[in-house]
């Protein structure tokens, strides 16, 4: 890994914590005007304008055309926003209403990693609404939507369904129709809430029928700490960029990495034949085409977000679970998340879609998995299929996990990708027993 361990809790001390008193105890949100975890999408509702029924959804989308004169021709023409104009918290209370637990609970005692990135979704969206308000204007004329989960660090703290836990976050970089948004999570040990989770999504602007982008507020940097997390918004960008410029889609592999991938081809050769068809398995190894799992979704209007799509958060949801179904089969233990990130939402999945999820095991070391979720949807007039999204998760196993062996070129694309991936990742973690995060 590249960093120091230190560096992955670390990140989250420089994030704005406007006199809230973040580890000050159990908050009240009546009190504190902290949001409650129900309130957030009645919320966005309400700053949308769409309606709480299918039914009327058409007329509520007809409604917001009306807003297209409150959209900035450029944003010079737009107020200028501090990072704490943004900041928001949000409390989920598992402990002190038990009646929410069912919701998160998994089989183990332990919360459901993939109904947590559901909220996170949700509140980056009313972070985002929050940095861009319009006082003049009931409803916003913007559609924000989730356009990269960059980077999801786990912290070694529990995650205990029976104690409170608590979201913040705010904007911590614009361009000109993106912002990027830095999140974390929180839970009460005690009499203090302690960081459990790191979070940077990107969120994009668009007009308010969300057919074209959008211009956003320019934030401007108040302290030393402010400037460094812009700044490092900036470098973000650009490594996004150059991480893109590199893809394996695009350019090809580096000489290591063609080196890595012809030793694999080596070690695979059977020695009583000595031919490049003849491949067997070393030992404690598996084939990459062995540790697929596959699932499908019919995306009801139930699932759908504020402007009538599937909302981000449940395809984010499902992605996990199929991929911590996949490390669970492969491992042969329960798996922890460690790490997610580079979650690309390239297309809308419309309601009434056929979503087809499948999830592979594409590199592992130690006890370290890296399952790659690629997501499509099919068209039933010509049956073609098209990506909308493609997951990166990174689980730790309790204990030693095979290895896995790619056969084909393309398998071996994936290999080197998945390996870029885990390397990408903050810091080498340590899950104990109690800090179990499971689907």
């Amino acid at each position: 890994m590249r960093r120091a361990a230190l560096r992955l809790c670390a990140l989250s001390k420089g994030l704005l914590t406007p006199g809230r008193g973040l580890t000050q105890g159990p908050p009240n949100p009546s009190k504190q005007g902290i949001f409650h975890i129900h309130e957030v999408r009645d919320k966005l509702r309400e700053i949308v304008g769409a309606s709480t029924n299918w039914r009327d959804h058409v007329k509520a989308m007809e409604e917001r055309k009306l807003l297209h004169s409150f959209l900035a021709e450029s944003q010079k023409g737009l107020p200028p926003r501090r990072m704490k104009d943004s900041y928001v918290e949000v409390l989920l209370p598992l402990g002190s209403e038990p009646e929410l637990r069912e919701k998160y609970l998994t089989v183990q005692n332990t919360v459901r990693f993939g109904r947590i990135l559901e909220d996170l979704d949700s509140l980056g969206v009313l972070i985002c609404y929050m940095h861009t308000k319009i006082h003049s204007a009931k409803m916003s004329p913007l559609s924000i939507v989730t356009a990269l989960v960059d980077k999801i660090d786990m912290c070694r703290k529990s995650l205990s369904p029976e104690q409170d836990i608590k979201f913040s976050g705010h904007v911590s970089w614009v361009g000109k129709t993106s912002m990027e948004v830095k999140m974390r999570m929180f839970q009460l040990h005690g009499d203090e809430f302690f960081p459990v989770l790191d979070a940077t999504f990107v969120m994009v602007a668009r007009d308010c029928e969300n057919k074209g982008p959008a211009f956003v507020n320019p934030l401007i940097p108040e302290s030393p700490e402010e400037e460094e997390l812009f700044r490092q918004g900036e470098l973000n960008k650009g490594r996004r960029i150059a991480f893109s410029s590199t893809s394996l889609l695009k350019m090809a592999p580096s000489a290591e990495e063609r080196n890595t991938i012809h030793e694999m081809f080596l070690n695979t050769l059977d020695p009583k034949t000595i031919s490049f068809r003849s491949r067997v398995l070393p030992s404690n190894a598996v084939w990459m085409e062995n540790s697929k799992l596959k699932s499908l979704e019919i995306c009801h209007p139930q699932e759908r977000n504020i402007f009538n799509r599937i909302f981000g958060g449940f395809l984010m949801r499902k992605a996990y679970e199929l991929a911590w179904a996949t490390a669970c089969s492969f491992g042969g233990s329960r798996p922890f998340v460690v790490a997610v990130d580079d979650i690309m939402f390239q297309k809308p999945v419309e309601v009434g879609s056929l979503l087809f999820l499948s999830s592979q095991v594409c590199f592992t070391q130690n006890n370290y998995i890296q399952v790659r979720v690629h997501s499509e949807v099919a068209s039933l007039q010509n049956k073609e299929h098209t990506t909308t999204n493609v997951f990166h998760f990174t689980f730790m196993s309790e204990k030693e996990v095979p290895l896995v062996f790619p056969r084909t070129y393309g398998e071996s694309m994936l290999y080197l990708d998945g390996q870029r991936h885990f390397n990408s990742m903050s810091a080498p973690v340590t899950l104990e027993k109690d800090c179990l995060v499971e689907p």
